[in-house]
C-alpha cells in the first residue's frame, strides 16, 4: 500500500492533466508537432499570445533588464587585515589584533590595581585567582588547540611555585583538565595557606597527577609533554630567585625544547627590567595588564587577561585595554 497522499496509478495517471492546468488563451492554436528526429523547442513567448486585432497597435516588446549598478566596496576598518597567525577562537582560525594595545604597568602599579580590586571592589583573593587561572587555561587552548598538538596524548606539564602565581597555575591545570587536556602538576613547595591547599585538593579530586620530582634529564620532559606552563614565580618575586627549589626548576626550564607558557611574568625575570639569561617563553599571558618586562618579550604570542576589570579601574589607571572579541576573556596582542 502506498503512503497516504502518495502518487497512485501508472504513467497514465501521472500524465493526466489537472483541470485548468493547460488552459489556452482564446485564439491560440496548438503548436505543430516537431518533425521526427528534430529536437523540440519550447514555445516562444509571442506564440503564447493571442493575435492582435486588425488596426490595433503592436504589442509592447519586453524590455531588457537594466544592468546592475556597481556597488562600492566598504571602507576597511582600521584593524581589518591585521591578524595574529595561529591564534584561534573556539573553533580555530585567526583572531583580529585589536587596534588599542595595553600600556605596560610597573610593579607598583600592578600591586595598586590588585589592592583596589581587593579592598574597594571587594573581590576575594580566591575569586581573582580563579578568574586568572581560567583565563590562562583559555590562552593555552588558543595557543595550542587540541588538534594541533604534536603528540597523541594532549599532555601539559604545569610547574607551580609556592606563592600566588603557583595557585593560579593550579587553577589553570584544573580548567585544562575540564577542556580535555591531560595536565600534570609539579608543585614541590606547597604553601601552608588554606586557600592554596583548597586549590590543591580540587586538583587531586579531579585525578590530576602530581609529580614527586622534576626530571633533570630534559629529554624525558620533551618526550612526555606538548608544552609546559610556567607558574613558578610571578610579579611579586625578585629577579632570579636563586633559592631552592626554584633555582633548580629554572635551570631545567631553560634547557627545554618544547614550548613554555609563562603566567604574568616569566620566572627569573624582573617585572620591570625583564630578564637576561632566564627562560625564553613562547607564550606570555599577562594578568590584568602587561607588566613592563613584556616590552622585552620576543615569543610568538602574547595574551592579556583583563576583561573582568571594572571600567572605573581601567580609567583610573589609564590601562587602555584592547577590544575583546565576542565573549572572550583573553585576547592576543
Amino acid at each position: 500500500m502506498l503512503p497516504r497522499g502518495g502518487v497512485r496509478g501508472g504513467a497514465g495517471a501521472a500524465g493526466a492533466a489537472s483541470p485548468g492546468r493547460h488552459r489556452r488563451a482564446p485564439g491560440v492554436r496548438a503548436a505543430a508537432a516537431a518533425p521526427e528526429g528534430s529536437a523540440a523547442r519550447p514555445a516562444a513567448r509571442d506564440e503564447l499570445r493571442a493575435p492582435p486585432r486588425p488596426g490595433a497597435p503592436p504589442l509592447p516588446q519586453p524590455r531588457e533588464p537594466p544592468a546592475p549598478c556597481p556597488q562600492a566596496s566598504p571602507a576597511p576598518h582600521p584593524g581589518d587585515g591585521l591578524r595574529s597567525p595561529g591564534v584561534g577562537s573556539r573553533g580555530g582560525g585567526d583572531v583580529l589584533i585589536p587596534a588599542a594595545v595595553c600600556s605596560p604597568r610597573s610593579k607598583a602599579e600592578a600591586a595598586a590595581i590588585e589592592k583596589e580590586l581587593l579592598e574597594d571592589y571587594r573581590f576575594g583573593r580566591q575569586q581573582l585567582i580563579e578568574i586568572w587561572g581560567h583565563a590562562c587555561a583559555m590562552a593555552v587552548t588558543k595557543a595550542f588547540p587540541l588538534p594541533s598538538l604534536p603528540r597523541k596524548q594532549p599532555t601539559v606539564l604545569v610547574v607551580c611555585g609556592p606563592a600566588q602565581n603557583g595557585a593560579i597555575g593550579l587553577v589553570c591545570a584544573r580548567h585544562l583538565r575540564i577542556f580535555d587536556y591531560e595536565p600534570t602538576i609539579f608543585y614541590p613547595k606547597r604553601s601552608p595557606d588554606p586557600l592554596y591547599r583548597d586549590f590543591t585538593t580540587q586538583c587531586e579530586k579531579m585525578d590530576i597527577p602530581f609529580l614527586s620530582y622534576l626530571p633533570t634529564e630534559v629529554q624525558l620532559i620533551n618526550d612526555a609533554y606538548n608544552a609546559v606552563v610556567d607558574a613558578v614565580l610571578g610579579a611579586e618575586a625578585e629577579a632570579g630567585e636563586g633559592r631552592e627549589p626554584c633555582a633548580a626548576i629554572l635551570a631545567t626550564l631553560k634547557l627545554l625544547r618544547i614550548p613554555i607558557v609563562s603566567l604574568d611574568v616569566p620566572s627569573g625575570w624582573d617585572a620591570e627590567a625583564g630578564g637576561s639569561g632566564g627562560i625564553s617563553p613562547d607564550v606570555l599571558v599577562s594578568l590584568a595588564a602587561p607588566k613592563e618586562c613584556a616590552r622585552r618579550f620576543l615569543g610568538r604570542q602574547h595574551f592579556v587577561a583583563g576583561r573582568f576589570l571594572p571600567y572605573d579601574v581601567q580609567k583610573k589607571f589609564e590601562l587602555n585595554p584592547p577590544e575583546y572579541p565576542g565573549t572572550e576573556c583573553v585576547v592576543a596582542l
